[in-house]
């Protein structure tokens, strides 16, 4: 097998790996560029002596500016989480495609709403427009993986929904080098710091000219009884025809999941809501919003949002030293990235790299704080240049990059995008996504005060809860890849849960034989299909 060989759960004819599907998910992602973008350039335009200067952020003493600096960055989490579970009323209503138009342009008003701010007005609209800017990408992030885990064939889902997490991290790039360029080439003015700012429409604009080419979700087109239109759609994102045997298969097995859901969920509004009595749903739900606080455990975002503090702590000095370093982390973010979502996630898969990466960011992250705690580097303002401790420091802090970015960074996104249940896919996404930007809140807000008591126990912190999650997902997370979405219920009720996916492949197989075997000369059509599974369901 290649390096980009695919496992694949049936015999899958070659034009369904098409450009379209994958133009789908570029389009689609940049939602995560404005999202990445949002989350990384906000930490080093802080630290711009233009917007220190402008803010008078040099007059306020060190708890008042923690707590300005956290309010300016959590606003925004805040704003996302509650845009999360906006997105599962849109969804429900105006279809993923729809949503997607509606929550970017919530983020692009937001987003024209800090071009405003400035110094004598205060940072009321920097604030304000970080809590609309919040709502639509907490809406996007719901919408997004979704929608291109429902377009994707299982062999290239998870390649597919890493194409969001690479979109996350080419915006963070772009946010984490855009101050260091504007430090070098501009005067500490105005404009020095709005320009930033204004870059965040450059993402949203090119999502919401691109989800106009963008075709609806079959998926969620057939749960509404919009067969035709639905359709329609499959066989263009497929490239196949309707008479098809993989789109009569990839049909019956949506509608026999649909048909499930209305006899075990039930259809309507609040109907996932009333299923979330079910232990089984409410378990899954469950482990969605754990992988979140895992992922935010690691702490991520404390450098995601405080960078400039982050490397003060090793001993990096000067601010367009730390903006450097800073960009650095973006590129070893981005290029990881890249590796992960071409090869890893399907084929090291969403376990094992979970495990991994936690195992290794851990030991990085003792290190580190080991050496603040014996060195003290951040006190020793005479010497600008890092010891060696310090270059091993920042050494461990890159590899700590290397294990975090192809394991906990889009991984959980990926595997909550696929582990639900068609009518309770949007509910589960809204759900994990709010986890995700509660979490994401909770260290952003309180992350400065952190660095101010805890010190360098803020990385043992960090690194302890990386450890935790290890168990976690040994003993409660099995492996989701090359699955098909409508047999995941089916996935998590196999035991023990390291074999789940073996087991499952095997029962696949074995489906994928019979089915083919049946369908020689027995003339099956979509319909028939459909009525064989429905007389199935009802025995």
């Amino acid at each position: 097998m290649g390096l980009l060989a695919l496992k694949e759960d049936r015999p899958t004819p070659a034009a369904v790996y098409n450009w379209r599907v994958y133009t789908a998910a570029l389009v689609a992602s940049w939602a995560s560029c404005m999202i990445g973008y949002d989350s990384a350039f906000i930490g080093t335009t802080l630290a711009l002596p233009s917007f220190v200067a402008e803010f008078k952020f040099a007059e306020m003493k060190a708890a008042e500016l923690a707590l300005t600096k956290a309010n300016i960055v959590s606003v925004y989490q805040a704003g996302a989480f509650f845009g999360s579970f906006g997105a599962y009323v849109s969804s429900f209503y105006l279809g993923r495609r729809k949503s997607l138009i509606l929550w970017v342009l919530v983020f692009m008003l937001g987003a024209g709403m800090m071009l405003g701010a400035n110094g004598e007005r205060g940072l009321g609209l920097i604030i304000g427009g970080r809590v609309l800017a919040g709502i639509g990408v907490g809406g996007c992030s719901n919408m997004v993986p979704i929608y291109i885990s429902e377009l994707a064939p299982p062999a290239v889902r998870g390649r597919l929904v890493g194409i969001y997490e690479l979109g996350w991290q080419i915006g963070g790039l772009v946010g984490f080098w855009i101050n260091y360029g504007l430090s070098k080439t501009m005067e500490s003015t105005h404009e020095q710091w709005i320009i930033p700012f204004a870059v965040q429409l450059i993402p949203g604009g090119c999502l919401l000219i691109g989800a106009f080419w963008l075709k609806e979700s079959p998926r969620w087109l057939f749960m509404k009884g919009k067969r035709e239109q639905a359709m329609k759609n499959l066989c263009w994102i497929r490239n196949l025809d309707p008479t098809d045997l993989y789109i009569i298969e990839e049909v019956a097995a949506i509608d026999q999941q649909i048909e499930h859901d209305r006899i075990h969920v039930g259809p309507g509004f609040w109907r996932p809501f009333v299923a979330l009595k079910d232990p089984k749903v409410l378990w899954r739900f469950f482990l969605g919003g754990m992988l979140f606080l895992w992922q935010n455990g690691s702490g991520i975002n404390a450098i995601n949002y405080y960078s400039p503090t982050v490397f003060k702590s090793i001993g990096i000095q000067g601010t367009n030293t730390g903006f450097l370093t800073t960009g650095i982390f973006g590129v070893v973010k981005t290029v990881v990235t890249v590796i992960w979502l071409l090869w890893l996630i399907d084929h090291v898969g969403r376990r094992n790299l979970l495990m991994i990466g936690a195992a290794g960011g851990s030991i990085c992250m003792w290190f580190i704080g080991a050496y603040i705690k014996l060195s003290d580097p951040a006190s020793n303002t005479k010497n600008t240049e890092l010891s060696s401790g310090g270059i091993a420091a920042m050494f461990f802090f890159y590899l700590w990059t290397a294990f975090y970015t192809p394991s906990w960074n889009g991984t959980p996104w990926v595997i909550n995008s696929e582990m639900f249940s068609q009518n309770t896919r949007s509910l589960g996404q809204a759900s994990a996504a709010a986890n995700n930007w509660f979490w994401n809140f909770i260290i952003s807000r309180f992350t400065p005060q952190m660095f101010l008591t805890m010190g360098y126990g803020v990385y043992f912190f960090f690194a302890s809860l990386m450890i935790c999650s290890i168990f976690f997902v040994w003993f409660l997370i099995p492996e989701t890849k090359s699955i098909p979405l409508e047999y995941m219920d089916q996935l998590f009720e196999i035991k023990p849960l390291r074999q789940a996916n073996g087991i499952m492949m095997e029962r696949l197989r074995i489906q994928e034989e019979e089915f083919r075997h049946d369908a020689e000369g027995a003339g099956l059509t979509i319909e028939k299909t459909k009525n064989e599974n429905l007389e199935q369901i009802d025995v």
